[in-house]
């Protein structure tokens, strides 16, 4: 299944609010708990269209590898949008039935 540019950037934000990561580890976990694998070239277009919109912050440099981080707008962007899809969720479940 196809991802959204919207989709990348939530499973990136939901990733790094357990703290900060470079691309590799971001990929790794989005794929472990998403089961969504993000190509490089997907993944570091998403961080920096995030970042442009002050989402996430890089870090320094470790040895070759940049880690991001949450800003304080990214946490509440990511807390207002995983209530808005809790919702969608809950009531698409109750409509189902389930």
């Amino acid at each position: 299944m196809a991802i959204s540019a919207a989709d990348r950037g939530l499973l990136i934000l939901t990733s790094l609010a357990e703290g900060p990561k470079h691309g590799y580890a971001l990929m790794q976990d989005i794929a472990g708990f998403a089961g969504v694998n993000l190509g490089p070239g997907t993944l570091y277009g998403a961080l920096s269209r995030l970042e442009a919109q002050g989402l996430i912050a890089s870090l320094p440099s470790q040895e070759r590898r940049r880690p991001y981080a949450l800003t304080s707008a990214g946490t509440e962007a990511l807390e207002r949008e995983l209530s808005f899809n809790a919702e969608i969720a809950r009531v698409g479940l109750r409509r189902l039935g389930r």
